[in-house]
């Protein structure tokens, strides 16, 4: 499996505003790709009046399915979140590849 991880710093002028609009629909229009599995939306705990900070994770099965999602979908979706919060957040990614899970 592969975790594909999008770190958002978001300007505390539109943090809420931001907030929702990835929950309501950032997130499901990823996801309505098909290539991800699932995907959760986590708070950064860092001591920063400045704005917050998420970690954003989809899971895809494969590095096929991610190499899909950027070939086909990743430009428009993230041009759609520039041009909205244009000036109001930094962003990186990382990809990660699940070695072993561990579940009690």
């Amino acid at each position: 499996m592969i975790i594909y991880n999008v770190t958002v710093k978001i300007d505390n002028s539109v943090h809420d505003e931001w907030l929702e609009w990835m929950k309501e629909v950032h997130i499901p229009d990823v996801m309505a790709t098909g290539l991800f599995i699932d995907s959760k939306i986590c708070k950064v705990v860092v001591d920063d009046d400045d704005g917050g900070t998420y970690s954003i994770q989809y899971t895809a099965n494969s590095m096929d399915d991610y190499n899909k999602y950027q070939k086909e979908f990743a430009a428009k979706l993230q041009e759609e979140h520039t041009t909205k919060y244009k000036d109001k957040f930094v962003a990186f990614r990382t990809i990660m590849v699940v070695s072993k899970e561990f579940k009690l």
